[in-house]
């Protein structure tokens, strides 16, 4: 099996994002040439936070990472919602 190379977006595209938190969040396109069939996959390369806890690697289908966009799609505008038309915030877990 063969590397066929990573997708590269155009120029002025940044692929990655840093949270509040710090970590880097990388979305990367890799695609894999075996002899009889090409396998693409969307790559999510969540690095260390700033007191360099280890982060995690994701490599999904084209399917998923559209499921996975669409979950966070929907998480997010349940988050800009005014917290009265979501409901009150959990208040179990302790703060720190």
């Amino acid at each position: 099996m063969t590397t066929a190379g990573r997708a590269r977006p155009p120029e002025a595209e940044d692929t990655s994002l840093v949270t509040a938190c710090g970590r880097r969040i990388a979305v990367r396109c890799l695609r894999l040439a075996p002899a009889n069939r090409p396998i693409g996959r969307v790559t999510l390369d969540v690095g260390p936070d700033q007191g360099d806890e280890p982060g995690v690697w994701a490599s999904l289908t084209a399917d998923e990472a559209r499921g996975l966009a669409r979950l966070l799609l929907l998480q997010a505008g349940l988050v800009e919602q005014d917290t009265g038309a979501a409901g009150p915030l959990r208040q179990d877990s302790p703060s720190a």
